[in-house]
């Protein structure tokens, strides 16, 4: 056992329902002592930055009822199970803003909030993008919004994007476009 791995002595499943499963595990931890954790187990999803040839991003407004308000974000979507990331990425962004894109590169891929959860974000900037038809769930309402991208990190700054993935697709955006960040084309 590693300084900091904790031994899974016993699962108990919460709750289980169509995007994540609660379990609450009892654990040994490195000194020998008993704790629970509480653990979310989630599909995994991913969110893309769409950047056209002018420089401009689009982002979608939407209601999200966890927070009471209208967040700013990037197009994203969660996995189906078995989904390969880049397949639902390229899905998700006809769905939410109706293009596809002839460029994919990875911009990172990390957990969301590995204190209780096992959710990996996987992160694209897509480009060369050819317009089609948006198609949202019948459960989303968007707001699809292009502005470039400067005007978008400045949102940023001043608080207007809150939303994590949005925070990181942006910046590693910008960084990728100045030279700064590596290119893994997919």
């Amino acid at each position: 056992m590693s300084a900091g791995e904790h031994e899974t002595l016993e699962r108990r499943s919460i709750f289980e329902g169509k995007i994540l499963r609660v379990y609450l595990d009892r654990v040994r931890l490195p000194n020998g002592k008993e704790a629970e954790r509480e653990v979310v187990l989630h599909w995994g999803a991913v969110g893309m930055v769409p950047l056209d040839e002018d420089g401009h991003v689009f982002l979608v407004r939407q209601y999200r009822h966890a927070t009471g308000k209208d967040l700013v974000e990037i197009p994203a979507g969660k996995l189906a199970a078995g989904e390969e990331p880049l397949d639902c990425a390229r899905r998700e962004l006809m769905e939410e803003i109706g293009y596809s894109a002839g460029e994919w590169i990875k911009l990172a891929a990390f957990y969301t909030s590995p204190g209780f959860s096992d959710e990996t974000l996987h992160l694209y900037l897509a480009r060369g993008l050819r317009a089609g038809k948006a198609d949202p769930d019948e459960d989303e309402f968007l707001e699809i919004m292009r502005m470039p991208l400067e005007d978008a990190v400045a949102m940023i700054a001043r608080s207007e994007i809150e939303d994590s993935k949005t925070i990181c697709g942006l910046a590693l955006t910008s960084l990728h476009l100045q030279g700064e960040y590596g290119k893994q084309d997919v």
